[in-house]
């Protein structure tokens, strides 16, 4: 009998997280938002007998990484999912049996054992998904099923006891707008960095000499540190917007969106113009030469024959551009930028992890939608390429 190929990545993936769970504290209990927390580790909550059973299905996982198939992983991603849908009800329970009906200050944190267990889960599903080889249809489902798990019992109330919505609960008309707000910095950003892009790809190609030139420039760019490049621009936008009026009634000053939005488009440039130049210089000669022996002008070409051709690698460049912009815009919080990252530097300030981790979190959540959605995207765009080809 041929024993099946071990997954040696799962494999170390659950043995890191039995360990997390051994010896890691999976929960804390704050008497009020100030003072720290004391931990809690699995077994000191469950007992011995407890903790064995609760390992048990994830030992049996363990086991069937060593003999990896393709109806193993199915029961693996299972077994995954229950341990991810588990935690919150599981919080809850906590919740319940150590806070006091009269200690309305108290809250249960999420533990650094059990922060660490739900990376590696994520980790473990992005793996299993892979080795299963899921259409983008199947993976779209499998997400939407973790974030429905953890979004059910939050609009629920089953979670109101944990620190973290506990700070959203008290945040939420300022969680709103800084959503909103870095959803359209980053939705402009990526907008006018695609509009630059194409413009100089298509100038480069008409004129060759521009090419070294040009990502060079943009090469530069790309190497100062963020913070210090917002620092650069402060001076020059304070003494644009007192010189010219109207830019200072959009808003245009030295602190605030306008910084942020010229820094993050600055950096967005160099990979959106490398793949949108790359995807139309590498356009086979004989197709556009056979489209122009068909009458077509050098715009029908273009808009027919290249950029569909040119469209998912273009998109590829959006993809990193994107899930790039939604990180730096966290940053530009220092500036005076609002955003999500607004949250972050303010629970640092006041040694508040859980506020941290209420502009974390999202950020987190949305780089990885984005990066979904617009793989999904290249993935039909490149299906499209192929059935068109002869």
């Amino acid at each position: 009998m041929i024993r099946s190929p071990s997954n040696s990545v799962l494999v170390t993936l659950m043995l890191a997280a039995l360990l997390t769970l051994l010896a890691v504290d999976v929960a804390t209990l704050q008497p009020n938002r100030i003072v720290a927390g004391e931990g809690y580790s699995l077994r000191a909550i469950m007992g011995l007998d407890g903790l064995l059973l609760s390992l048990l299905p994830f030992m049996f996982a363990t086991w069937l990484a060593w003999f990896a198939n393709a109806r193993r992983y199915v029961v693996i991603v299972v077994i995954l999912l229950v341990y991810w849908v588990s935690w919150p009800w599981g919080m809850s329970l906590f919740a319940q049996a150590m806070i006091e009906p009269g200690q309305q200050a108290a809250r249960v944190g999420i533990g650094p054992g059990l922060w660490v267990l739900l990376f590696l889960l994520l980790l473990m599903v992005l793996e299993v998904q892979t080795r299963l080889g899921m259409p983008h249809l199947g993976r779209w489902l499998l997400w939407s099923a973790i974030l429905v798990s953890v979004a059910v019992p939050f609009w629920s109330g089953v979670l109101n006891d944990l620190a973290l919505v506990r700070e959203y609960q008290g945040n939420a008309d300022d969680f709103a707008a800084a959503l909103q707000y870095h959803t359209l910095l980053v939705g402009a950003v990526v907008v006018i960095s695609l509009t630059l892009a194409v413009a100089m790809a298509l100038a480069m190609r008409s004129h060759d000499g521009l090419k070294r030139s040009v990502f060079a420039i943009l090469s530069v760019i790309q190497t100062i540190p963020s913070l210090a490049l917002f620092g650069l621009l402060l001076a020059p936008l304070a003494w644009l917007s007192s010189q010219f009026p109207l830019l200072a009634d959009l808003g245009v000053q030295g602190i605030g969106w306008a910084p942020a939005a010229l820094a993050l488009i600055g950096y967005s440039l160099l990979p959106m113009t490398r793949n949108t130049y790359v995807a139309l210089d590498s356009i086979d000669p004989n197709v556009t030469e056979a489209a122009r022996g068909m009458g077509m002008s050098r715009w029908q070409v273009f808009f027919h024959v290249r950029l569909p051709l040119a469209l998912p690698v273009i998109v590829e460049g959006i993809r990193i551009t994107s899930v790039q912009a939604i990180g730096l815009a966290a940053v530009a919080a220092l500036i005076g930028a609002g955003g999500l990252g607004t949250f972050v530097f303010q629970g640092l300030g006041q040694a508040a992890m859980d506020l941290v981790l209420l502009g974390a979190v999202p950020i987190i959540v949305m780089a990885v939608l984005v990066d979904m959605a617009l793989s999904g995207l290249a993935a039909v765009c490149r299906r499209g390429v192929a059935n068109a080809e002869p």
